[in-house]
């Protein structure tokens, strides 16, 4: 029971932003990791870039942050690791990566 107690009344315990903002926060990651079963065109690139800036300065934050937060470090982590990956499946379908974009590929079966 002291446990609990103890966790309740912590300064990143249930009763702070500490812990419901990171809680909350895992539909991003989530969202991201279901969205990998999509075609990679319909991934934004602007929107994808623009997601892992985010978790890389969050992570820095929750790191600094007093006290640390690492359940929204852990939470930023997973991000950057998803939306790294979903920025890599658009550079590979664009043709930035690899030698030939999975678009051009079916281009070229067609003809």
């Amino acid at each position: 029971m002291k446990i609990l107690q103890n966790f309740w009344n912590s300064p990143i315990g249930p009763k702070t932003t500490h812990f419901w903002g990171p809680v909350v926060g895992w539909g991003i990651p989530i969202a991201a990791m279901v969205d990998t079963n999509k075609p990679p065109e319909l991934i934004s690139g602007n929107m994808t870039t623009v997601m892992c800036i985010y978790s890389a300065l969050f992570m820095r934050f929750a790191w600094m942050v007093q006290p640390q937060n690492l359940h929204l470090l852990a939470l930023h982590a997973a991000n950057e690791s998803v939306q790294l990956y979903q920025l890599s499946r658009w550079l590979k379908f664009q043709g930035f990566l690899g030698d030939k974009s999975l678009q051009q590929k079916n281009e070229e079966a067609e003809t």
